[in-house]
């Protein structure tokens, strides 16, 4: 939950072979104060303000912008030793933002990432491997299902034991994942299309709805699959089945060039998440120390106009007054109706496009309990373990899902206190806008007695809440036409050299962020590399 990266992390909630392709008291957040000239660039004074040039601007300075600088400074460091990034607000890491205060810490929007390779190697790149902490991946996830927490399957051996779903809900699943069940209807279908169609009604009402709301708090009637989850739609696009799919890409990876690892990067165990020692504030803190005067705060983006010799002019309003900045590339990581604004003088189409991608409001409720406070039944060995719940829309509460924060990792908590964080709000739910904060305290409060807090405990401690306004851009069926729409405007207008990135172009989830964050590096090295011998 940039909003570029806030999104409920309850991802983590489901098993692997479910999960796609993958949703204040601000704690003493970095602040870098930069003079104009302090890049490495040119610096041309005159009547009109201040000129700066740079090989690459990045505009924005949440996790995206911060990882594609140093992916560029990592991986590709020629391609624009000279560049910057900057940010309108006066700190890094968009909607990162960790809190700390009487022995609590907490998150108010992503909560955690999944440790892929790409993600590790940003961790390390930052210097933060002696601080990157791993939720244990045996602790279990939970569904909300007439009025129980019921455990989720955490591996295709658990599948005939859960009590999640039915017999005959886990043979249509399974006929349907063989390949017994109706055709592709011809068309881009929505997630209920896809998963009521290939696993049956149960698993799409008892697992992937919820899910669809914890991961995007969106509409799986509108979600698309292709978009939103593309792995999964593959697997039926090229083994003609979910099962016959899973088998084809076990096979080309068998068949494929094994890739050696980087010997640097961690080994985690089994299915989990991770986040720092000090919580996730701290991977862009690192990042912007690394890349320095690179990183300008307060920097608002005003205009960005294409040079006649090539490039582009991006002014700035700055604390040191109008800025100018001649760059041969930028890419931006705004949110896509910011993005959209900003480049409607150059392209009517592509604004239009990014313009039309919603974003619904979620809010980030943390709370605590005393430990006693705790269903005795939801205890395993006398200790709240486990990584959260999820809820579906069916069951009568509003909150989307729950999170174990002080199960999850260590030291979030004083001794004897449970720390919750609860999403609430989605596209099905705008109205939380409307709320305060004491009545999504009381909305959360009042959700968690019906199944996890003993209904005589008392009030919980409000530690914070957070309203996202915008929060989560929505894959919503005819996603990708729109960003390709926009990609396409761009190009065919001439504006080669800007580039679209963030969370509505690679992914919701904070890994996805950074491994788009990767890709986008790579297509910034491609076009320099271009740009170089014109």
């Amino acid at each position: 939950m940039e909003l570029s990266v806030l999104r409920p992390t309850t991802q983590l909630l489901l098993p692997s072979f479910l999960k796609p392709n993958l949703r204040f008291n601000v704690y003493k957040p970095l602040k870098l104060r930069c003079s104009v000239a302090a890049v490495g660039s040119s610096k041309i004074e005159g009547g009109g303000g201040t000129t700066v040039t740079a090989d690459c601007v990045i505009v924005g300075g949440g996790i995206s912008g911060l990882c594609i600088a140093q992916a560029l400074a990592t991986k590709h460091p020629d391609a624009a030793p000279n560049l910057i990034v900057t940010e309108a607000k006066d700190r890094v890491g968009g909607n990162i933002i960790t809190c700390e205060e009487n022995g609590y810490l907490w998150e108010e929007g992503p909560n955690s990432f999944q440790p892929s390779d790409p993600m590790l190697t940003m961790v390390v790149d930052s210097g933060l491997k002696d601080d990157l902490v791993l939720g244990d991946p045996t602790a279990p996830r939970f569904v909300l299902w007439n009025g129980k927490l019921r455990p989720v399957p955490s591996n295709l051996t658990d599948l005939p034991f859960f009590d999640l779903m039915s017999i005959g809900g886990k043979i249509r699943a399974g006929l349907g994942a063989l390949g017994i069940r109706p055709s592709p209807p011809g068309r881009e279908e929505s997630v209920e299309e896809f998963v009521r169609r290939n696993l049956g009604n149960e698993v799409f009402e008892r697992l992937i709805e919820p899910f669809c709301s914890g991961v995007y708090a969106g509409d799986p009637s509108k979600l698309s699959m292709k978009a939103a989850f593309g792995k999964v739609w593959k697997l039926e696009q090229n083994g003609g089945s979910i099962i016959g799919g899973t088998f084809k890409a076990i096979q080309e990876r068998k068949n494929a060039p094994k890739e050696v690892r980087d010997p640097r990067l961690p080994k985690p165990k089994g299915q989990t998440v991770g986040s720092f020692r000090k919580g996730l504030r701290m991977l862009p803190e690192a990042i912007s120390a690394r890349l320095g005067s690179k990183v300008k705060l307060s920097w608002k983006l005003s205009s960005i106009t294409k040079l006649d010799s090539g490039g582009y002019n991006l002014t700035y309003e700055t604390p040191d007054g109008i800025v100018s900045v001649q760059s041969k590339s930028v890419v931006m990581t705004v949110p896509s109706h910011v993005a959209g604004n900003l480049l409607r003088p150059l392209s009517e189409s592509a604004a239009n496009a990014l313009s039309k991608l919603y974003y619904p409001p979620v809010a980030a409720v943390s709370v605590s309990y005393p430990k006693e406070a705790i269903r005795a039944e939801c205890l395993i060995d006398g200790e709240l373990k486990g990584f959260g719940q999820l809820h579906p829309r069916t069951q009568g509460v509003e909150t989307l899902g729950t999170i174990y924060s002080s199960s999850l990792f260590p030291n979030r908590a004083p001794p004897g206190r449970i720390l919750l964080l609860n999403y609430i709000g989605g596209a099905t739910n705008t109205g939380i806008l409307s709320k305060s904060e004491g009545e999504l305290v009381e909305a959360v409060d009042r959700d968690l007695r019906k199944m996890l807090i003993k209904p005589n405990s008392t009030v919980p401690l409000k530690l914070g809440v957070r309203v996202w306004p915008q929060a989560i851009p929505q894959f919503l069926v005819g996603h990708l036409d729109l960003l390709d729409t926009a990609k396409s405007s761009l190009t065919s207008s001439g504006y080669e050299g800007l580039f679209l990135g963030g969370n509505y172009v690679a992914g919701v989830a904070l890994g996805r962020c950074v491994e788009g964050a990767y890709e986008t590096a790579t297509q910034v090295n491609n076009f320099m590399s271009r740009y170089a011998y014109k």
